[in-house]
C-alpha cells in the first residue's frame, strides 16, 4: 500500500504536529507534502523524512508574513502535487484547502486503487477552519483585516465545502470537530483522538504543589486574559507557559497587568514542563471553544487535576468530580469559584493519570492504523470483484 501524507504547513509545534509525527512513524516510508516549512522543532523531529514543500517555499517572506493575507491563493499551491502513485492519501488539515487530494491522483500502474478509480484519501481534521466559521483565532483582527475577510471568506467558505466533499472518509479529532464537520460539510466522520506522550509525564518524583499553571500559545482565545486577571484579583500564584505567535502583542499586555505572583515563563523545553506539570496545584484549561486540547490531558498523566471551561473537547478529557473541575460563568468569579470547588473535592493523582492514559501515542497509532487497512483492504477487494 502506497502512501502519501500531507500536512497544511510546517511551522511551530503542537498538536497537529504531534499528529503528523505520528503518521510517519506508522508510515515511516510516506513522503509529507506540505504547503512550505520554517526551520525549527518539528522539522528537526523530521530529520531524515522526504519533507517536499510547494513552489511557495521559494517566495521569500511567504512562510513568515505572507501565508495568512494570501491564503486566498492556496488551492494553487495544492494543485502542483501529483497524487497518481499512491493508493492512500492521508491529510492533516486544519486550513481551508488541505483537503481533497484524492480527487487529484489519475489511473497508475503503480497504484492498486480503489472502486473509485483514484487514491483513498482520509482527512484527519483537526478543525474546519476556525477563521472562516466564526471561532476564536489567534488574530487579532483590525478594521483592514476584518474588511479584507468579509470580501475573501466566502470564497473560502465556497472553496473548503467543495473539497470536503471530495474526501472518502473523515477522522475527527474529538466529537466537538465530528459536529463542526457535520454542521459545515454535511459529512460523518470516525472519532481517533490525537496522540499524547504517556511515557513523558507519567514517571515523576513526590512534589509539593504550590501554584497554578496554563501552558498556551501567548494569543487571543487560549483564556490567558482570563486566567491572569482571576490570579490578580485574587492573589494565587500563576504561572504561564507559552510565548507569542506571529504578530500577537498579547504578551505585552499581560505582563503590564500582572502582578508579581504571576510568572511568564515563556517557552520550556519538554524536561521543565515535566516538572511544572508535577508541581501544579491544578491546571486551567480556558479556551472556550477548544478543538481537542492536549496540554490538560498531559497534566492529568501527572496527576494534576484540571480546572476547565465547560466546553469544546475539555468535556471529552476532563470528568468532572474525578479529574476536575468544570465552570460555565467564564468570569474571574466563575473562574475562582471552580478553584475553590476543587479544593474542597477529593481528587486522587491515580485517576486522573489513568484517565490520560487513554490518549496515548500507542493507542493513536494502533487506531488509525487499523481503521486505514481494514478499509483500503476493503475497498480493493471491491475493486477486485468488479474486474
Amino acid at each position: 500500500m502506497r502512501v502519501a501524507l500531507v500536512h497544511d504547513y510546517i511551522s511551530e509545534f503542537g498538536g497537529a504536529e504531534r499528529v503528523l509525527l505520528a503518521l510517519s512513524e506508522i508510515w515511516p516510508d510516506a513522503p509529507i507534502y506540505t504547503a512550505f516549512y520554517k526551520n525549527g522543532r518539528t522539522l528537526e523531529m523530521l530529520k531524515g523524512k522526504d519533507v517536499r514543500p510547494s513552489w511557495v517555499q521559494n517566495i521569500p517572506g511567504f512562510s513568515t508574513k505572507l501565508h495568512s493575507p494570501l491564503r486566498i491563493l492556496a488551492p494553487l499551491i495544492w494543485r502542483s502535487f501529483d497524487f497518481r502513485d499512491y493508493d492512500v492519501v492521508i491529510s492533516s488539515a486544519s486550513w481551508y484547502v488541505t483537503k481533497g487530494f484524492g480527487q487529484r491522483g489519475h489511473t497508475s500502474p503503480k497504484a492498486t486503487l480503489g472502486t473509485t478509480g483514484k487514491p483513498v484519501e482520509f482527512c484527519y481534521c483537526h478543525t474546519p477552519p476556525r477563521y472562516l466559521y466564526g471561532y476564536h483565532t489567534s488574530v487579532t483582527p483590525n478594521w483592514l483585516t476584518k474588511i479584507y475577510s468579509s470580501v475573501v471568506n466566502p470564497f473560502m467558505r465556497k472553496y473548503d465545502f467543495e473539497s470536503a466533499q471530495k474526501v472518502d472518509y473523515f477522522i475527527a479529532n474529538s466529537e466537538e470537530v465530528k459536529n463542526r464537520i457535520k454542521r459545515f460539510y454535511n459529512r460523518d466522520a470516525k472519532v481517533i483522538y490525537p496522540p499524547v506522550e504517556v511515557s513523558r509525564v507519567s514517571q515523576a518524583p513526590r512534589v509539593s504543589r504550590e501554584y497554578y499553571l496554563t501552558v498556551a500559545r501567548v494569543v487571543g482565545g487560549k483564556g490567558l486574559e482570563l486566567a491572569v486577571e482571576t490570579a490578580n484579583k485574587y492573589g494565587f500564584p500563576l504561572k504561564v507557559v507559552g510565548g507569542p505567535s506571529g504578530f500577537s502583542k498579547l504578551l505585552e499586555s499581560l505582563k503590564q497587568k500582572a502582578g508579581k505572583n504571576v510568572e511568564f515563563l515563556g517557552f520550556v523545553d519538554d524536561d521543565r514542563l515535566e516538572d511544572l506539570y508535577f508541581g501544579a496545584k491544578a491546571f486551567l484549561a480556558l479556551s472556550r471553544d477548544e478543538d481537542f486540547g492536549i496540554t490538560p490531558v498531559e497534566a492529568m498523566l501527572a496527576g494534576t487535576p484540571v480546572v476547565a471551561f465547560n466546553g469544546g473537547g475539555y468535556k471529552e478529557t476532563v470528568i468532572e468530580g474525578k479529574t476536575g473541575i468544570f465552570f460555565d460563568d467564564y468570569t474571574t468569579e466563575g473562574l475562582y469559584n471552580a478553584i475553590q470547588k476543587l479544593g474542597k473535592t477529593k481528587i486522587k493523582p491515580q485517576d486522573c493519570k489513568k484517565q490520560g492514559e487513554k490518549f496515548s501515542r500507542e493507542r493513536f497509532k494502533r487506531e488509525i492504523k487499523e481503521y486505514v487497512e481494514s478499509v483500503h483492504s476493503q475497498r480493493s477487494q471491491g475493486s477486485s470483484q468488479k474486474h
